[in-house]
């Protein structure tokens, strides 16, 4: 049987002066400061920073980040409110 799970997303753009691999991980290391339970980064779009003469001064990645809700609150004894979706009748 499959678990049934929802997954919020939000989308980052990281940067680096040296690679859209280091973007993404830029990106990555940042959100996971103040979000949890990351699962799946999908690169959603590439692009460079040019300067005036043309060339490359920054590689910049968009990225959808998903992370699993967190049960933290209930874990720690607080109510949930009876008419809460989460609440069990």
């Amino acid at each position: 049987m499959i678990d049934e799970s929802v997954y919020p997303v939000i989308e980052l753009v990281g940067l680096s002066p040296t690679s859209w691999e280091d973007a993404a991980r830029n990106a990555i290391n940042a959100a996971s400061k103040s979000v949890w339970n990351l699962r799946i980064a999908e690169v959603k779009e590439l692009d460079v920073k040019l300067d005036g003469d043309g060339k490359i001064v920054a590689y910049r990645v968009r990225l959808k980040i998903s992370f699993k809700y967190d049960d933290w609150k209930t874990e720690l004894g607080w109510k949930i409110p009876r008419d809460s979706p989460s609440s069990t009748s």
